[in-house]
Order: structure tokens, then sequence, then C-alpha cells
């Protein structure tokens, strides 16, 4: 577990590894497909416990707006989207590459900057701290099943896509 169990950190945690991880992709210099590996498995993790523990909780909350949440959801499917679209790019670096990426990275940090403006900061005014610990340990079991059970695969997104 992490030194934290406030599922707002460990949410913002993880924006931030994905963005770390969005400019090994980038880079000529890295490791491109192992960057894109390891962000598929965190993306859909990420969103998959965020739906199955912490969205149902916090449109309980009566200043948590649902319409948000929901809207969350919705981006997660464009961001699963995006990313099954470079999972099928063959090469790399490759023009195509740099083009699918663009649009994931789009697509991720539109989400992200929403995500932390709106959902993540109605948490911080209205839920206690003890709930959203309760919430961050939920949300961290469900994440890690998901990266022990290689969530991120591309014929595992392809599933999660077309359902």
């Amino acid at each position: 577990m992490a030194d934290t169990q406030d599922v707002v950190e460990l949410i913002l945690r993880d924006h931030r590894r994905m963005e770390d991880l969005f400019r090994r992709m980038r880079s000529v210099e890295a490791d491109r497909s192992g960057a894109l590996r390891e962000f598929a498995d965190l993306l859909i993790a990420h969103a998959l416990a965020e739906e199955a523990k912490v969205y149902p909780a916090l449109k309980r909350y009566k200043n948590i707006d649902d319409e948000e949440v929901e809207h969350g959801e919705h981006e997660h499917d464009e961001g699963n989207e995006a990313l099954l679209e470079l999972l099928e790019v063959e090469e790399a670096g490759s023009d195509e590459w740099d083009e699918k990426l663009e649009k994931l990275v789009q697509a991720v940090t539109h989400h992200a900057d929403e995500e932390e403006r709106t959902i993540l900061n109605g948490a911080r005014e209205n839920v206690a701290m003890e709930r959203r610990e309760d919430l961050g340990r939920a949300f961290w079991q469900e994440r890690e099943r998901q990266l022990k059970a290689g969530c991120g695969s591309v014929d595992n997104v392809r599933k999660i896509v077309e359902s």
C-alpha cells in the first residue's frame, strides 16, 4: 500500500505517473514500447478502480455533481479508445505512433484536469478524511487486482472498448 490512503492523493499520484509515462513515450531515447505497456496497465487499472470503488461512493455526496462523475466515466471511455488505437500501432516512434500518442495524451490530460478541478476538489471539500481513506484502500485494492490481471493487454483493452 502507498504511504497515503487518501483516495484523492492516490488518484493524483496516478495522474502524475501518467504524465511521466507520456514523456517517456515521446522520447526517442526511452523504451517507448515499455512505457506504453506500463501506461496501458496503469490507465486501465486506475479507471476501473475509480468506476468500481470511487465514483459510486462520491455520487452519494450532495455537493459532488453526479453529472461530473458520469462525465468522468464517459471520458474514461474516450481514453480507452485512444489507448487501443495506440496499442494497435505496429512501430513505436512512427508518424502513426506520434499521431495516436498525441490523441491519447489529449484525452487523458483533459480528463485528469477536469477530474482534479471538479470531482477531486469536491471530495476534498465534502468528504471526511476517514471516508477518503476508506475509499483509498478500496481503490488501491481494486487497482492492484487489475494490475496483477494484466488489464492493459491489447486484448483486454479491446474487450473494454467493445463492451
